[in-house]
């Protein structure tokens, strides 16, 4: 039995039924980071094997005892870098947090383990998640397993590439602008940004505290239910997290189109958008049509205002999150400095990366005397209209169709030598973020070069259950046909 081969659930499943044990599933996801790690470079920090059987063998005695029954038992997930897990190292792919170990453990990640997943160990990413490459990580890049001349995308990039190259079997990443969905196109596999405040950011090191949300990449749609079933739910650690009453996400997972409306915005099929990217979205919405869904064009207002919202936003949040990174309390400190003042300044220039430094001085100049209505708070009005144009598209529409990215995955060294470009990239998914609606990424077919090309789907807040019911019956309904064929 091919462990890499196997789904999260069709795991857990396997080893409930004593077909396969914990020790053997942990096995066969080592095997592949044996053999692949050190090209795709996926982790920043694995647990030692050693502690890994010895947490696998406890898992296969609870499981055996019916005191661990969840659907993730025995299921090896890796977790991003940004996500605070006692014991191991919380870099956030910089300089500056090196040597930082956190004494406590993300909720998200806790509620995994509770769940009976076995953490495996921290995922590469941009830096302090800036970036939609993985290449602004200060421990250098990590490779698409898809074409490892590619990049993963960005900033989950470690956490999608784990996935499609069989070295976890699910993992959990978090997204700002799309850092979930865009990798997970990248890379051929699934991503799900839930709506803002259905998942703790407890334990998770802020880039944007108003859009950050965690959320899994997955081999397919059902284990991307199951582990946001696993990871929901209100948390009082957490000011903004909800208490929700539709917690059973993996009862969505129907296939059944029909009743469904679907709304692509014309803007998301303009210029810009690669010929071959555009091709597999639109044969993406006649397999929807097929399936008895409705699916019309329509227009949604304000989108070419949104990048430059997000990144007024974003930014001038990251400012403010990243200033306790001084040297005094925790991770790296220049100490060639003869006075305080020179050690903040030496700490920060050493410890940040350019794409850091670059958004943090953005960021403190929008919140600047003289320019905070000028910028900040025009981002803000434009920021309510965005959620507004939403809301008037979600009175008449089940859920939004679109490309989840312009293009596919670029080559690795292209994207950073223009910035402007890269922040562009995002231009289809930071929507959801300023909306804090949910999301999810699909695989929907390939380029001529044979890489893969994401569909992002996109429903109203709190609507998870259609928006993982309409990605499942995609899923479901192209594999049938793929089986056929």
């Amino acid at each position: 039995m091919d462990i890499r081969k196997m789904t999260a659930l069709q795991t857990a499943a396997a080893v409930k039924k004593g077909k396969i044990t914990v020790r053997e599933a942990l096995a066969g996801v080592l095997a592949a980071v044996d053999e692949k790690e050190n090209e795709i470079h996926a982790y920043l920090a694995l647990k030692d094997r050693e502690s890994l059987e010895k947490e696998a063998d406890a898992l296969d005695e609870a499981i055996r005892s019916g005191a661990v029954t969840g659907p993730l038992a025995g299921v090896p997930v890796a977790v991003k870098d940004n996500l605070c897990y006692e014991g191991l190292p919380c870099t956030c792919a910089s300089r500056i947090l090196e040597g930082f170990r956190p004494a406590y453990t993300a909720e998200a990640v806790s509620r995994l383990e509770k769940a009976g997943a076995l953490i495996l160990g921290k995922t590469n990413m941009d830096e302090f998640a800036m970036g939609s490459t993985t290449e602004t990580s200060a421990f250098g890049p990590t490779k698409n397993p898809v074409n490892t001349g590619h990049v993963p995308g960005g900033s989950s990039g470690g956490s999608a590439a784990a996935v499609a190259a069989g070295e976890a079997l699910a993992a959990l990443g978090s997204d700002t602008g799309g850092s979930i969905r865009q990798p997970a196109s990248y890379c051929g596999v699934v991503g799900l940004k839930p709506t803002y405040g259905t998942v703790s950011r407890y334990g998770l090191v802020a880039y944007g505290s108003s859009l950050d949300q965690i959320g899994p990449i997955t081999a397919d749609v059902a284990d991307a239910a199951a582990m946001l079933e696993a990871i929901a739910g209100r948390d009082v650690k957490d000011a903004t997290s909800l208490e929700r009453q539709d917690g059973r996400y993996t009862d969505a997972l129907i296939c059944d189109g029909r009743g469904l409306k679907i709304a692509i915005p014309e803007e998301y099929l303009g210029d810009g958008l690669n010929d071959d990217v555009r091709q597999e979205v639109l044969k993406a919405a006649d397999v929807f049509r097929a399936a008895g869904a409705v699916v019309e064009t329509v227009s949604l207002k304000y989108t070419d205002y949104a990048v430059a919202s997000y990144y007024t936003i974003a930014d001038a949040e990251a400012s403010s999150n990243l200033e306790r990174y001084d040297g005094v309390k925790y991770g790296f400190r220049a100490e060639d400095a003869e006075d305080l003042h020179t050690m903040y300044k030496r700490t920060r220039s050493r410890g940040f990366g350019p794409e850091v430094k670059r958004r943090i001085m953005l960021g403190s100049f929008v919140l600047s005397s003289g320019y905070y209505d000028a910028y900040y708070l025009k981002a803000l009005r434009v920021r309510a209209l965005i959620r507004q144009a939403f809301d008037e598209i979600f009175a008449d529409y089940d859920l939004i169709l679109g490309p989840a990215s312009p293009t596919t995955a670029p080559s690795l060294g292209s994207s950073l030598q223009d910035a402007m470009t890269m922040y562009l990239s995002d231009i289809y998914t930071v929507p959801a973020n300023l909306a804090g609606i949910p999301g999810i990424c699909v695989p929907c077919g390939a380029d001529r070069s044979g890489l893969p090309v994401g569909l992002q789907l996109m429903a109203a807040p709190f609507r998870e259950h259609t928006l993982i019911r309409a990605a499942y019956t995609y899923e479901q309904t192209v594999r049938g046909k793929e089986a056929i064929g």
